[in-house]
């Protein structure tokens, strides 16, 4: 069964790679505060940027990376490029006032030459949970001199969040579904996530099970490997053009064929940057998770 659930613009293969790492560049990731200078704000992140729609304070910015996709009115910033490829050059020549980043961006030494330049760099951590998204929202709103706006938002997300999670709360820990995350295929092997994902918090949120374990990150999984994975469900970011991986291919690789996923051709498709995001959309996106994982067991 293939149950294709938000389909929107074309996404490069940066929306699912954004997450891979939660390694952070900046020099006020210890304690975030406030950008002295407000009026001309580069985001590097999708959630970032959404968090900044969400406050109401896009008016102050003048570029995004190109993994901020959402909401469509930021697809009209200019783009500074990929936020873990970042060209002190594209970013110097919109001139900001200040930077707000998503942990993670870089490289290192782009990171510098904006640290020389002078530019104030707020890093937001990152963290694959209810708490984490909740604790960006904080972040961000404080960087803006929004905190009154920011708290308005956290403590709305929080709840959102909270009512996702409720659906799939009385689920027994035996009959939660093993869902297997897939990246990509590239040359038929299957690039899956491991713990501490985005993938991985997502599904923990939607109440199901990793069916990968035994390593962080994402990687290539062996046939065997997936085979003893046993998912019941595979889930993918809908994706088109070159980056697309059709059913045919997952339901043909020897690696997925005779697990239960497979067997039953169960595959979840949801967009990128709103499946993976962990923004102020991860709440709807929880719980449209949880409707294709769970069906009618699940009361919306």
């Amino acid at each position: 069964m293939n149950m294709s659930i938000t389909k929107g613009l074309a996404r490069s293969a940066a929306i699912g790679l954004v997450l891979l790492s939660t390694a952070g560049a900046g020099r006020t990731a210890e304690e975030p505060g406030v950008l002295p200078d407000r009026s001309r704000i580069a985001t590097v992140g999708g959630s970032i940027t959404e968090i900044v729609y969400a406050l109401g304070e896009e008016k102050a910015l003048v570029a995004r990376d190109s993994t901020s996709v959402y909401p469509e009115a930021a697809l009209k910033l200019p783009d500074v490029g990929y936020m873990r490829a970042l060209s002190p050059e594209g970013v110097l020549s919109v001139n900001p006032s200040g930077i707000l980043a998503l942990e993670g961006s870089g490289p290192k030494e782009a990171v510098d030459v904006l640290k020389k330049a002078s530019i104030p760099l707020i890093t937001v951590p990152e963290g694959f949970s209810h708490e984490g998204i909740v604790d960006k929202i904080r972040i961000v709103g404080k960087a803006l001199d929004a905190e009154a706006k920011a708290e308005t938002l956290a403590k709305e997300v929080d709840a959102q969040l909270s009512a996702a999670e409720a659906l799939t709360a009385d689920i027994p820990q035996a009959e939660r579904k093993r869902v297997l995350f897939i990246l990509g295929m590239q040359g038929g092997k299957i690039m899956a996530s491991g713990s501490g994902t985005a993938a991985d918090g997502i599904i923990a949120l939607a109440g199901g099970v990793n069916a990968v374990e035994g390593f962080s990150g994402y990687k290539q999984l062996t046939d065997e490997a997936a085979l003893t994975a046993r998912p019941d469900i595979i889930l993918m970011m809908d994706r088109e053009g070159e980056l697309a991986i059709g059913d045919a291919q997952v339901y043909g690789s020897p690696a997925i064929a005779s697990t239960p996923a497979g067997q039953a051709r169960k595959l979840i498709r949801m967009d990128g940057a709103y499946l993976l995001g962990f923004g102020p959309r991860t709440a709807s996106a929880v719980k449209d998770l949880a409707a294709a994982l769970y069906g009618d067991a699940v009361k919306r």
